[in-house]
């Protein structure tokens, strides 16, 4: 037996492993340790590779880009938390509700803007299902209409940016794209950057948004039965004006302040993430948690011993006088930060530094201070409401359960190469009829076969490491090839058997909502994913052109 035959067997086994219910970073790494083991007593592996993990694995921990991770879970977590998907799917019910399918329309809306505010796609589709689902059912809606429309909309996180998929392929894409270039001879090739896939993926993200809207529009007048208006024509709502401004524009703010930054060239991802999670704290200390935060001061003020612990939170209290005035004051100070870090050079040990310069500086220094003390009363007022702790929890479990996979992948890879998996894999894309054509359309169906079983961050971390290097050799955009593996990859999350978002919603779905009516009713929404990814494919300036405009 080869050591290419090992390396497929290999590959074979860790999904059927995977598919046994086995923790995914422990499958991944203990299939390739025991196969390298194999291929050792066989002669067919040198186990002296083994020693390249610790310099893999110190490559992974002082990588920069990826502190932007747990940042941008913190974020999208402490949003949950602060039930702003309850806010935004109430005012836009309001807002379309006397629209035929205007319920369905907001909840792709709302789920537009969590996926640019939050990127967790199983919190999203459980909560807007928990939110939604019931009032869309009670108001007529057709279950295969409601749960598609729930199960598409919230995995929109996965290709709307920030996304924590499109950090963590940026990462490995720009490895690959350098070894590609590498390959064929090029030795200082244009980087490849998470800046560059999260422009890329804006108008992908946002044609989507626009067919799914179109195909509950066509749904609303074909067969209007299926998703009635939610408000009888004619009827007034109170202050909707007030209402749909005071939702909507905090978390309008936050996706300007974060992705703006980015795109703008005024902060990396890290650093955007950062500003991402201070301003999801400022959304979530709302005047609704003062009293619950002030009672739970005074309890803990009972043991002396916490008192020390507690003081800096007791002082945020003491300087919030009473309402929101701290919270907002310091969202605004994030603004001012990024307006004036991107208009003035705010280096104060430059040999000559001009008035208007130190006028900036001085401005940014009080905008500080503004930032800081918003910061403590949102931080009391998350503390004592027993919300920061639970957010926190939740952050480190979902951080390491994907940096656990992401080293227990780098065994994996470096075993699979050690074998030749790679020169198979190449063989193979090489010998496909089409040439380039060929060699994407076989990559792409393999990663839309592996979504059935797989969840996506499995695949990232296997497979991309694998054919990235080589299909990246065919003078191909890595830009245009990330993009469409993340739209790919968000398929995965609603092809049945194994589809996330499908198990999501059936276990807050009520019980009259069969696991049916759930699968086919996100067959059209599958459907317009493939025709996403065709379009994509057939105009790739859908995905470079945002790109070249902002950073070429």
């Amino acid at each position: 037996m080869g050591p290419e035959l090992i390396s497929i067997a290999m590959f074979a086994v860790v999904c059927v492993v995977l598919l046994m219910g086995f923790p995914v970073a422990f499958s991944l790494a203990g299939t390739a340790l025991a196969f390298a083991f194999i291929g050792s007593t066989l002669d067919l592996f040198d186990l002296r590779l083994l020693g390249g993990l610790p310099s893999r694995y110190v490559g992974v921990m002082i990588n920069e880009v990826l502190v932007a991770v747990p940042l941008f879970v913190f974020m999208g977590v402490m949003l949950e938390r602060a039930r702003l998907a309850e806010q935004l799917l109430e005012t836009m019910g309001l807002l379309f509700g006397s629209l035929r399918g205007g319920l369905a329309l907001s909840v792709i809306f709302v789920g537009m803007l969590l996926a640019a505010s939050t990127g967790i796609v199983g919190a999203t589709v459980v909560t807007m299902g928990l939110l939604s689902l019931p009032t869309m059912l009670k108001a007529g809606y057709d279950p295969r209409v409601a749960t598609g429309t729930i199960c598409a909309s919230g995995t929109l996180g996965q290709i709307i940016p920030p996304s924590i998929v499109l950090v963590l392929l940026g990462d490995i894409l720009q490895g690959a794209y350098a070894e590609a270039q590498r390959e064929i001879g090029n030795w200082a090739p244009s980087p490849v950057s998470v800046i560059d896939l999260f422009a890329g993926a804006f108008l992908p993200g946002m044609v989507l948004v626009g067919l799914y809207m179109a195909w509950v529009m066509v749904l609303s007048v074909t067969r209007p039965k299926m998703c009635p208006s939610l408000i009888a024509p004619g009827e007034r709502v109170d202050r909707l004006g007030h209402k749909v401004l005071t939702v909507l524009l905090p978390p309008a703010l936050l996706m300007l302040a974060v992705l703006g930054s980015i795109l703008g060239g005024v902060a990396t991802p890290t650093e955007a993430a950062a500003v991402g999670s201070i301003g999801a704290l400022l959304l979530a200390a709302r005047s609704t948690f003062v009293a619950d935060a002030r009672a739970a001061t005074q309890a803990s003020f009972a043991f002396p011993w916490r008192a020390p612990l507690l003081a800096p939170f007791w002082l945020g209290h003491r300087l919030d006088p009473g309402n929101d005035t701290p919270v907002f004051a310091a969202g605004l100070a994030i603004l001012g930060q990024l307006v004036v870090t991107g208009a003035f050079d705010l280096r104060m040990q430059l040999n000559e530094v001009t008035v208007i310069d130190a006028i900036a500086f001085t401005i940014a220094v009080l905008l500080c201070v503004v930032l800081l003390w918003g910061l403590l009363v949102a931080l009391s007022r998350a503390w004592l409401s027993s919300i920061l702790a639970d957010v926190m929890t939740s952050t480190l479990k979902i951080s390491s359960m994907v940096f656990v996979i992401l080293l227990g992948a780098s065994v994996f890879s470096l075993v699979f190469r050690g074998l030749g998996g790679d020169a198979i894999v190449k063989d193979a894309l090489e010998a496909m009829p089409g040439g380039t054509f060929g060699a994407m359309l076989a990559v792409m169906a393999v990663m839309f076969f592996l979504g059935f079983f797989l969840d996506f961050i499995e695949i990232i971390f296997v497979v991309v490491p694998i054919v990235g290097p080589i299909i990246l050799q065919l003078d191909i955009s890595p830009v245009w090839f990330g993009v469409m593996i993340t739209i790919n990859l968000q398929t995965s999350f609603l092809t049945p058997p194994f589809g996330f978002a499908l198990f999501y919603l059936r276990g807050v779905a009520p019980p009259e909502v069969s696991t049916m009516a759930i699968y086919r009713g996100i067959v059209p929404f599958v459907a317009i994913q493939l025709v996403a990814l065709a379009l994509v494919a057939a105009f790739p300036a859908l995905a470079t052109w945002l790109p070249t405009v902002l950073f070429r």
